[in-house]
């Protein structure tokens, strides 16, 4: 057999094609059939005779591409179970960023240019100091949300036993604490790493973030000297106000014109202006009621007719608040620390020396301020999945069979809330634990 190639002709020639080329191919077969078609590697067209020789004409594909998954693949892709959650980060090295490095030194580098030739940096906003219309409802909305999040909770946790250790940060949600030998605290290795256990409280469900509130974030940044002269208060809360939320005891700078920036420095900000004090009335409960401290003591327990209701309104109170802040977390800019839980709510970070962890001493204590992600403004605080929460303690041999969910899903699940789908895949609910002496056995 020969085979020839005839000149392939510009139409049929496409180089912005990579990885594809098309052609005619003629194939001299003197000894088969001409009314049949032949196949070999590739399939051709339609045989023809050309002067008493039978050949073949037809057009040859060569392309190069990656395999296509399957329909099947996909739809197992789609309905995940048993997904693992993320390792914890070691306390030795920083955090990774939430933007990739590549984008943020690539962003640097065209603003030097631009401030190099004297150009003025585009802003948007709320990056210019003005508020987005389309996010103050939404501001609104997740405030009313936390407020029935931390009242729905405080009323649960008085039916729901928390377990917390006093030594680590490790949380339970049963009747009693667990058995897994994976405790953290300074005196683990006197208790084998079991863990001291002590009655929790929404603390340790909801965990506190707390930020500086600022009256002009773009103002002056605040000092080590000056840091107690500013309000600490829940960072989802002061995201909101800075979202167009209105807060008399918290009031913030409503600009109407811009700010302007050549690189990095400010040359227009309209003035500083002198900050008013905070300042509190007599009966001011609605600053209570966004701060979790003495929750449970504000609420009493519910009846136990209304233990299933005020689950799923915390269930949904939850995701209401997770949602939006990582709406408004895509326009306001959060920093956070590399190294420590510090977050701070506004366009640069704050020069307060109290960052204690790795290497601080470096860094004279200061903190190392990159783009923070919804989890460090809103943790969701694992814990283990409990299926019998009045059954035996969870034991170390069988920790690979367990899975884990938020607290706050978690104790709405005990007091008779519906699971959300997205928490299905971590919890293992398909999963049945064995009895120690048939954990051995199992794959």
């Amino acid at each position: 057999m020969v085979l020839k190639l005839l000149p392939v002709s510009s139409a049929l020639w496409d180089p912005s094609q990579k990885g594809v080329c098309l052609g005619i191919a003629e194939f001299k077969r003197p000894q088969l059939s001409a009314l049949r078609s032949y196949t070999l590697g590739l399939k051709f067209g339609h045989e023809q005779l050309q002067k008493g020789r039978p050949i073949i004409l037809g057009t040859f594909l060569c392309a190069s591409q990656r395999p296509k998954k399957s329909s099947s693949f996909k739809i197992q892709e789609a309905s995940s179970q048993n997904v693992d959650l993320p390792q914890r980060l070691p306390k030795n090295k920083k955090k990774p960023y939430a933007i990739p490095f590549e984008k943020i030194k690539q962003a640097a580098r065209k603003d030097k240019k631009l401030a190099q030739m004297g150009i003025e940096k585009p802003l948007d906003p709320p990056k210019n100091g003005l508020l987005v219309p389309d996010l103050i409802p939404v501001a609104y909305e997740v405030v009313d949300a936390w407020k029935v999040l931390i009242k729905d909770l405080a009323q649960l946790l008085h039916i729901i036993p928390v377990y917390a250790c006093s030594e680590c940060s490790e949380v339970h949600v049963a009747q009693t604490g667990h058995h897994i030998q994976n405790c953290l605290g300074q005196t683990s290795a006197s208790r084998h790493s079991f863990h001291s256990w002590v009655k929790g409280s929404i603390n340790d469900v909801l965990v506190p973030i707390e930020s500086y509130h600022l009256y002009d974030p773009f103002g002056r940044r605040i000092k080590h000297e000056t840091r107690f002269e500013y309000d600490r208060i829940p960072a989802v809360v002061e995201l909101c106000i800075q979202a167009g939320l209105d807060i008399p005891e918290y009031p913030s700078r409503r600009r109407t014109s811009p700010i302007r920036m050549i690189g990095k420095r400010v040359i227009d900000r309209g003035g500083y202006v002198e900050e008013p004090k905070p300042w509190r009335s007599a009966n001011s409960y609605s600053l209570a009621d966004l701060d979790t401290y003495g929750a449970c003591g504000r609420f009493p327990p519910p009846t136990s007719s209304d233990v299933a209701r005020i689950a799923q309104e915390t269930m949904d109170a939850y995701d209401i608040v997770r949602l939006g802040v990582e709406k408004l977390m895509k326009k306001y800019t959060v920093k956070a620390c590399g190294y420590c839980s510090e977050v701070h709510v506004g366009p640069w970070g704050h020069n307060a020396k109290l960052c204690g962890e790795f290497k601080h001493q470096w860094r004279d204590g200061k903190h190392g301020w990159q783009d923070a992600t919804v989890d460090e403004v809103f943790p969701p605080n694992y814990v283990w999945h409990v299926q019998d929460p009045k059954g035996p303690p969870m034991r170390g041999a069988l920790r690979r069979f367990y899975g884990k969910a938020p607290a706050v899903v978690e104790v709405c699940m005990q007091a008779g809330a519906q699971i959300p789908r997205k928490y299905v895949p971590m919890m293992r609910l398909d999963i049945v634990v064995p009895d120690s002496e048939e954990a051995r056995l199992v794959a």
